[in-house]
């Protein structure tokens, strides 16, 4: 057939075939699939999501949720059914609030079969660009999308695309592996027949297993500083640089990553550039290509002296600056150099050339990985309440995040008044202090749906028993599709004349107990509990108790963070905790808070620690 015959569309259809069978991916489920679907749903609080990618003339669905039947089970949709086929052929997001009043969708039996009514579909692709299919939220009813919802959505499908990126590199590298093991072969029956060819395979074999050893090893870090900390040995086998660098991309600028087991490295004095200086590295960014400085004189030449300084205190001669590109935008430098003068060889340019690919994966997944953990925080502490106000009673709330940045938990606290029994008095006062299982953002996302949901309980069942809402919470949990399992305590404090004791009633699901302290500096466990919140247990008996606080006494809630250590034993850590709490209750609850906090958590908690303390009148 003559080239300009040839339809354009059946290369890219084959080029998706090729990329969908390297990704292992068919129209069956695919557990890694289903959770960006699940996600997508979640955050965006619609019925039906699904990872669609094109393949031989429909759409297969390997992540899904919310289909019906037979759909669902055939994991596949004809182009007539899929909405996403226009974002694969423009390459473009595809948003609308009523597909019905889209001329191209009016007229799509998706409405009806499918009850397609409010799309949001965002492409997929793969690190050449190639759109594979989209990541779609489907509302059975119109619906305007929010901003937040869909670059919730567009973050979603860049981390789906990068799933697909890895998947497909992974596939490469197992190929790699395979012609790296005929390759030694072929070098040990070599051996015999030249030194030279022995030497030259050898090289070949040890640059080689440097980019085995980068996509392994680099597959396996965790953030910058990680990626940062392994570069010089992991290119210790080519060339024998003297100095690797690290620079990350910034606003109008490039920020260096020290070294982080060099604290008196020159690196930590110039730890930015701004994006028009006359570095090696800037240049690089500036002109999105690898260059290479032989020499001092070459360096003198055409950089600013403030580079030829740094590079004289770094000992450096020879310097090669490689960028760093990510699946969508550049990511930053690989900057190597030579205390020597050092001619790159082809074989050597290729190596780092490839090993930087990898380096450039690593540094992306940190940055997300990153990225992500930092949303996850702000939201986990968006959702702490602010304290109610109160003329009467003293309330103080402390969050202390883990140690570890990349534990998000599902720790908080609650607080807020109930409506007033009659004009004129203080209302009664709700608190809650728990802790939902897991360290990532299922935890802090089911945290803030239960805490919601308690809320709503409690509210909806006058006169606002504690072991009534949480037995509602109970119903909810087994019912809905919440996977919530932790611990927390409730409680209802109900005020009194001046001078006479509030009233504390409380609900403990498996949560520590909480302390209370008298006027006369002693310290009680209210040690009654019920079983933990899980959505597996049925017929969960909640129970619910009293006691008197006298004027002046203070309620401590907390989490298990602050008391459970790997290196204390729990009986002495709680003993602890009430030696603070009798010795320094005296003074303003927000120190108390602060002291104890700083006394408890030394060294840093491996999880999450919320305290919460109130002193009644």
């Amino acid at each position: 057939m003559p080239q300009q015959d040839r339809d354009p569309r059946a290369g890219a259809d084959t080029a998706r075939w090729r990329v969908l069978r390297l990704a292992g991916l068919s129209a069956a489920p695919d557990p890694g699939m289903d959770r960006f679907a699940r996600l997508v749903a979640r955050l965006l609080h619609v019925p039906v999501a699904f990872v669609s990618l094109a393949e031989d003339g429909r759409q297969i669905l390997p992540g899904m949720i919310g289909l019906p039947e037979p759909w669902a089970g055939r994991r596949a949709l004809p182009p007539s059914h899929s909405p996403c086929r226009h974002v694969v052929a423009s390459g473009e997001p595809l948003v609308l609030a009523d597909v019905r009043a889209d001329d191209r969708l009016r007229p799509s039996p998706a409405i009806a079969d499918l009850g397609v009514v409010a799309y949001a579909g965002m492409p997929l692709t793969d690190g050449d660009g190639l759109v594979l299919g989209s990541l779609c939220a489907i509302d059975h009813e119109p619906r305007t999308w929010e901003a937040g919802e869909l670059a919730d959505l567009e973050d979603l499908a860049a981390a789906c695309s990068a799933e697909l990126c890895l998947r497909i590199l992974s596939a490469h590298r197992r190929s790699a592996q395979k012609v790296l093991e005929v390759a030694r072969a072929s070098a040990e029956q070599a051996r015999s027949e030249a030194e030279r060819l022995e030497h030259e395979a050898q090289t070949g074999l040890d640059h080689a297993e440097l980019l085995l050893k980068a996509s392994e090893e680099l597959a396996q870090t965790s953030g910058v500083e990680d990626v940062r900390g392994r570069l010089h040995d992991l290119l210790a086998g080519v060339g024998k640089p003297s100095y690797v660098g690290l620079l990350v991309v910034g606003k109008n600028e490039l920020r260096r990553i020290p070294d982080p087991d060099d604290a008196n490295s020159v690196e930590h004095e110039s730890l930015t550039l701004p994006a028009g200086a006359a570095f090696p590295s800037t240049r690089a960014v500036q002109e999105r290509r690898t260059l290479f400085v032989p020499d001092r004189e070459a360096l003198v030449a055409e950089y600013s002296p403030e580079a030829v300084r740094l590079f004289d205190r770094l000992g450096l001669t020879t310097v090669m600056c490689l960028p760093l590109w990510g699946s969508r935008s550049l990511l930053g430098v690989l900057a190597i150099g030579w205390a020597k003068r050092h001619q790159v060889s082809i074989t050597e340019r290729a190596t780092l050339t490839a090993a930087s690919g990898y380096i450039a994966q690593a540094v992306e997944r940190a940055q997300y990985l990153d990225e992500r953990i930092s949303v996850a925080r702000q939201l986990q502490e968006a959702m702490l309440t602010d304290l109610p106000l109160a003329n009467s009673i003293e309330i103080s709330a402390l969050y202390q995040p883990a140690a570890d940045d990349h534990m998000i938990g599902g720790d908080w606290y609650d607080a807020y008044h109930l409506p007033p029994t009659s004009p004129g008095t203080d209302p009664s006062l709700m608190i809650t202090v728990g802790d939902i299982t897991g360290h990532d953002m299922h935890a802090a996302t089911v945290m803030g749906q239960v805490r919601s949901m308690l809320r709503q309980a409690t509210l909806d069942h006058p006169p606002y028993s504690p072991a009534t809402a949480l037995t509602a919470l109970d119903a909810a949990c087994t019912v809905l599709p919440i996977e919530a399992g932790g611990t927390l305590v409730h409680a209802r404090l109900d005020p009194a004349p001046p001078g006479t004791p509030w009233t504390l009633t409380w609900s403990n699901a498996g949560h520590p107990p909480p302390l209370l302290r008298t006027p006369d500096a002693r310290v009680a466990l209210l040690e009654e509990h019920d079983s933990l919140l899980h959505q597996a247990l049925e017929n969960v008996s909640r129970s619910e108790h009293r006691r008197a606080l006298p004027p002046g006494s203070i309620l401590l809630l907390y989490t298990d963070g602050l008391i459970e250590r790997c290196d204390r034993d729990i009986d002495a850590t709680i003993p602890q905790l009430s030696g603070l709490l009798a010795r320094h209750g005296t003074g303003p609850l927000s120190e108390l808070l602060c002291r104890i906090s700083n006394r408890m958590a030394d060294p840093p908690p491996e999880d999450d620690v919320v305290l919460l303390a109130l002193r009644v009148p």
